[in-house]
């Protein structure tokens, strides 16, 4: 009888418009008990409109709270970078690694909060040093980089997949290579015998590390009086 009269009420409450998750909350009986005691029941468009509006505020709910913890964190990280200032001053690579990374790192925005650290460049040598900050300056384990190709068609692809991994020693798995289409006629100077693409970096999960370059950036900004 009392099973009965859980199902009963589950119907009752589909019926007005609640969602699954709101009736467990009120009947604690397995999500699967539930979809076969609601298959059958069928809601009105107003009922479906009021589960896909409280859906919408549900996930603005979640964004906004993701917001304000990502808020809280990039405050933390700048508030705790600061007493770095008089180290990297004194450490050449490290705020070289800083700058360099300011000119042709990947930066967080507005429409993309959670940017990775993305480096790119066609010079081996700028990659490479790039690569050795990272390990050095902010912990980053060879596991944890991939790296992307980018090479235009006209490119020999085989030569440059050969070139990359012998500069930055990793494995052909280790790169994805990208195909750009080539212009018939183009002013491109970046072509001939020492064209080789363009390697992009990619280090895993460093949204945070990310913000913590930034925050070096703008302490030592403010170091020199640019505000």
């Amino acid at each position: 009888m009392q099973y009965k009269k859980e199902k009963d009420f589950a119907i009752k409450l589909r019926k007005e418009g609640f969602s699954y998750s709101e009736i467990l909350k009120k009947i604690p009986v397995a999500k699967s008990t539930l979809s076969l005691w609601l298959r059958s029941v069928n809601l009105s468009k107003k009922q479906n409109q009021r589960l896909t509006e409280k859906k919408i505020l549900a996930q603005k709910r979640g964004a906004k709270a993701r917001k304000n913890i990502r808020i809280s964190q990039t405050q933390d990280i700048f508030n705790k970078t600061k007493n770095d200032l008089g180290e990297i001053l004194k450490d050449g690579l490290w705020l070289a690694g800083i700058m360099l990374y300011w000119a042709e790192g990947a930066k967080q925005k507005e429409n993309n909060p959670s940017s990775p650290i993305r480096f790119s460049n066609m010079d081996d040598k700028m990659i490479r040093l790039f690569v050795e900050w990272s390990k050095n300056y902010l912990g980053i384990k060879k596991e944890d980089i991939t790296y992307d190709l980018y090479i235009h068609e006209s490119g020999n692809m085989e030569k440059s997949l050969n070139y990359w991994t012998n500069r930055l020693g990793c494995r052909e798995s280790n790169i994805r290579v990208y195909l750009k289409r080539s212009k018939l006629k183009t002013n491109r100077k970046n072509i001939g015998e020492n064209y080789y693409g363009v390697i992009r970096i990619n280090i895993k999960k460093s949204s945070a590390l990310n913000r913590k370059i930034s925050s070096w950036a703008s302490h030592l900004c403010s170091h020199w009086g640019i505000v």
